[in-house]
């Protein structure tokens, strides 16, 4: 300990001149001990045999501990890997099933479609046909009443202009005329 002058008169410590120092007051002198020449020989012993139980610490404990745990470690990574490819190649099965799958779909719509276009187109001609038919048979009907109309009406036309043409001859010569002359005249006109 260094005491100033000015302290050790305050304190009534003894006053130690500026030559003392601390060494001088009984604490020992010499240099810091692991920097001393003479202690280099233990130090380095119990260096070694401290490096020496650390490296046999770290060997016999603590390695196996992080080998054993890299190794686990490893081995779940390439269970993963494993697994990741399983699920993989299955998902491409999926996926390829998928598409198969669909594809038929695609081919059965597409053969159902022509299949229905087809039941249609056919359906329709019949119905076609089934109408035409009943449209002849109809027309046919209406053609033979239309001529059975008009050989009555033809029947009855003899016998209006034979009536008609009387009726004019009764008027512009004013006699009668028998009927049988008026049937020639319009036979013969017809």
């Amino acid at each position: 300990m260094f005491v100033t002058p000015g302290y050790a008169q305050e304190h009534n410590a003894p006053a130690l001149d500026e030559a003392h120092t601390v060494e001088d007051a009984g604490h020992g002198g010499g240099s810091f001990p692991p920097f001393d020449a003479s202690t280099f020989p233990s130090q380095i012993l119990w260096l070694a045999i401290t490096f020496g139980l650390f490296y046999l610490f770290l060997k016999k404990a603590v390695l196996p501990r992080i080998g054993g745990i890299l190794e686990v470690r490893h081995d779940r990574i390439q269970q993963d890997l494993d697994q990741a490819g399983r699920l993989k190649e299955e998902a491409d099965a999926a996926v390829a099933a998928y598409e198969q799958e669909l594809a038929d779909a695609r081919t059965k719509a597409n053969a159902i479609g022509q299949e229905a276009r087809d039941g249609a187109k056919a359906s329709a001609e019949a119905a076609r046909k089934k109408v035409e038919a009943s449209l002849d048979k109809k027309l046919g009907d209406a053609e033979a009443h239309i001529t059975s109309i008009k050989a009555a009406a033809m029947k009855e036309v003899g016998t209006i202009a034979e009536d008609t043409a009387g009726a004019i001859v009764q008027e512009l010569v004013g006699g009668k005329l028998d009927k049988a002359t008026v049937a020639a005249a319009v036979k013969a006109v017809r």
